[in-house]
């Protein structure tokens, strides 16, 4: 498939700079699978769409980012470090994977320099990291030590910032720091919010579960391998970095059970779809009974028109950007020509996009069941 057919015109006003002042206020494109026919709503509204025995399943990831500067190597004094290093610039850390309670795997930047054992210093010394290893695309691995009363993670709140896209031409702002996240939030480990989340608030949780629909958890920490452009001409020349995710046993069952019992799975998001997918995926492949497998693993799936859907039967997403992989995965999901109608129509009618913006709620094709 060329790249060029997941292209759409969008003015750039049409994209969203801030949160609305109510997170359910969004509006809502709801599209039907089958037909491609569309109406618009709003998210507030979002419950009384629901058939009521529906399965919900919500990305419970965090977005955390910090800023500290380079302070030397341990085996090198102070003085000599300082005059051969720049020790003094700017370093971006996006936390990407917990590998115990003091140390991850971050994205550092810029982290061509970032060598073994040396040290990062946030706030005003009050947290450390040490580079312990180093991989691709500037990955490093860090392990962080709080010289306060304050845990690691606590440190992480209080020093971090809210890592807004680059289409957003705005620095962040202390009322990022909650928007900029899921009312849902729990596991620090992406560099951006699953946005499909934000529209949420606990009020609308509430009456879905008073539909009788049911909500589990699932965290994809979401990575380079969701924002990574695509630079072939076609879809089959991308390669997906990969993405960790963890699915809970408990919401593994409760697929199951959904599935045996004719509830549809409702995909809060494209990282969920690609965690439930890649899951179900591995368990095809091992001979699993079960439709996923519980546990760590990492995603590397690329889904494209043309996908055999093993889990997901109904999406509520963002609008993405054009020539994109979320893109590719919508297109995959519901068909090209009706998510390009579609949002042919959003742009005409004015719907905020892409992180801030409005959402889109895909209903099931008729009569496929698990698609």
């Amino acid at each position: 498939m060329r790249l060029d057919e997941l292209d759409y015109h969008l003015p750039r006003e049409q994209i969203a700079q801030r949160p609305l002042d109510q997170r359910e206020a969004s509006r809502l494109l709801l599209l039907d699978g089958s037909t491609g026919a569309f109406e618009d709503r709003f998210f507030a509204e979002l419950p009384s769409l629901l058939r009521g025995n529906e399965l919900l399943v919500i990305n419970n990831t965090r977005v955390a980012r910090l800023f500290g500067k380079r302070a030397g190597v341990h085996s090198q004094p102070p003085s000599r470090a300082t005059r051969s290093e720049h020790l003094t610039g700017k370093v971006e850390i996006f936390l990407t994977r917990q590998l115990d309670p003091q140390t991850w795997e971050a994205l550092v930047r810029p982290g061509r320099k970032m060598r073994v054992g040396e040290r990062i210093l946030f706030g005003a010394g009050e947290l450390e990291a040490e580079v312990l290893a180093r991989g691709e695309l500037g990955l490093r691995t860090l392990r962080f030590v709080s010289h306060d009363q304050h845990s690691v993670s606590q440190q992480f709140e209080r020093l971090g910032h809210t890592p807004l896209p680059p289409y957003i031409d705005r620095a962040d702002e202390t009322s990022d720091r909650e928007r900029y996240q899921t009312v849902y939030a729990k596991r620090p480990g992406a560099i951006a919010a699953p946005t499909a989340g934000l529209h949420f608030v606990p009020e609308i949780l509430e009456k879905i579960r008073a539909r009788g629909t049911e909500i589990c958890e699932l965290t994809l920490d979401v990575g380079l391998g969701t924002f990574q452009p695509i630079h072939s001409e076609t879809l089959e020349g991308h390669v997906m970095h990969a993405e960790s995710y963890e699915i809970p046993v408990e919401t593994a069952e409760r697929i199951q059970a959904a599935q045996a019992g004719g509830g549809p799975i409702l995909a809060i998001g494209t990282t969920v779809v690609r965690a439930l997918e890649d899951a179900a995926l591995r368990a095809a492949e091992s001979g699993s009974a079960n439709l996923v497998l519980a546990g760590n693993a990492e995603a590397r799936l690329f889904i494209v028109p043309g996908f055999r859907f093993r889990v997901v039967e109904a999406l509520l997403t963002n609008f993405h950007l054009p020539r994109s992989t979320l893109l590719a995965l919508v297109c995959a999901f519901a068909g090209r020509e009706h998510v390009l109608a579609a949002y042919k129509h959003a742009v005409a009618a004015g719907y905020r996009f892409y992180s801030y913006g409005d959402c889109m709620l895909i209903r099931p094709c008729a009569g496929k069941g698990v698609r």
